[in-house]
């Protein structure tokens, strides 16, 4: 599979939030909060200040977005990989993800969070990009695991 990436800038925080708030609705409506849905503009715009993020892009389209946040010594925060729900299930969230290890060639230690009681993302970061849980927590309402890659 063959995906492009552009950086975002913050003539893009539109089309994010769209891609947003397709990717992460059902997660909105499950837990009646969730940190990737409903931004506004500003908000938007001051994410793509803050962190890089990358539009993922499917034959030009874009169907989806990763941001990983530097934290230094090689350790990365992945904030986001969302993928627009008809381009869910065909290898683009993982293919991103080996994307991205092999642009951050330094790292050594990648985390992240995600709802502990999503099976299917467990899985995706566990069988289908290596990651392991290390421990859960309270985020909001929301029990979140943490998950860690290291080599």
């Amino acid at each position: 599979m063959n995906l492009t990436y552009k950086k975002a800038n913050i003539a893009d925080a539109t089309r994010l939030i769209e891609i947003y708030n397709a990717a992460f609705y059902d997660d909105y409506i499950r837990y009646g909060e969730c940190p990737g849905y409903g931004k506004t503009k500003e908000k938007m715009e001051h994410s793509i200040s803050k962190s890089p993020i990358h539009m993922i892009m499917k034959d030009g389209i874009p169907v989806g977005a990763i941001s990983f946040e530097n934290r230094k010594n090689g350790e990365y925060y992945l904030g986001c990989l969302c993928v627009i729900p008809e381009f869910q299930g065909v290898g683009i969230g993982t293919k991103a993800i080996q994307d991205f290890l092999m642009f951050y060639s330094d790292w050594k230690k990648i985390t992240l969070v995600t709802p502990a009681d999503k099976a299917e993302n467990i899985s995706f970061y566990t069988k289908r990009c290596g990651f392991h849980i290390t421990g859960n927590k309270m985020d909001g309402n929301v029990e979140v695991a943490n998950l860690c890659m290291e080599r």
